[in-house]
């Protein structure tokens, strides 16, 4: 199991929009994250930079790299475009971290 972590932009004052969304996250996008090996998805925000901290649980031999190819996801990244940063294709802007820190 490997464990990623990446961080994204939230524009100011959408946290109540965001969570609404991901509250009602679509049933067919879930499904193609679990196919693809993502066991855990967690999602934080830093209110004071408005910075949302991800999380995700990915078995070994799956990623989520070749997501953005999927019609689902795609739908998601323009659903989720007005109330984030993002790239040119709707993908949120993301920077992977580096874990230097483990306890297990």
């Amino acid at each position: 199991m490997k464990r990623i972590a990446f961080k994204m932009y939230l524009n100011e004052g959408q946290k109540a929009e965001y969570k609404k969304r991901h509250s009602e996250i679509w049933p067919e996008l879930k499904k193609v994250l679990k196919k693809a090996g993502i066991s855990e998805y967690s999602i934080f925000l830093d209110e004071e930079t408005n910075i949302l901290f991800a999380f995700q649980k990915i078995r070994d031999d799956h990623g989520s790299q070749n997501l953005g190819e999927k019609k689902i996801v795609k739908k998601w990244w323009k659903y989720m475009a007005d109330i984030m940063k993002v790239n040119p294709d709707n993908s949120p802007v993301t920077v992977e971290l580096e874990e230097v820190f483990y306890l297990k």
